[in-house]
């Protein structure tokens, strides 16, 4: 399937590079924005649409395509968030320490 098959030079990847880079750290309230960016009710159940018809192997060349792209900005969001983590996580260890 060709989800699996991750390209180095997609967008997603791209920002994802240059996102990942270890500039200075984000302010707390652009942490907790980034922490709170989620896929909204139809995006979700259209992704669980075609996760279903790729399980069934029904799936068109472009059902396939719109699937990749959702896989592509999940990937991209989770390496967004993680970087939004990483200000919070300081801040709650050093006020425990």
């Amino acid at each position: 399937m060709s989800s699996h098959i991750t390209s180095q030079n997609t967008e997603a990847a791209i920002l994802a590079r240059l996102i990942q880079t270890e500039q200075q750290e984000l302010p707390r309230g652009a942490a907790e924005y980034l922490l709170s960016i989620r896929f909204g009710d139809r995006d979700t159940a259209r992704m669980n649409e075609l996760s279903e018809l790729a399980r069934q192997g029904k799936l068109t060349s472009e059902d396939q395509a719109e699937l990749d792209s959702y896989i592509h900005v999940g990937n991209l969001l989770a390496v967004i968030q993680s970087k939004g983590r990483r200000p919070c996580s300081v801040r709650l260890n050093s006020r425990g320490n």
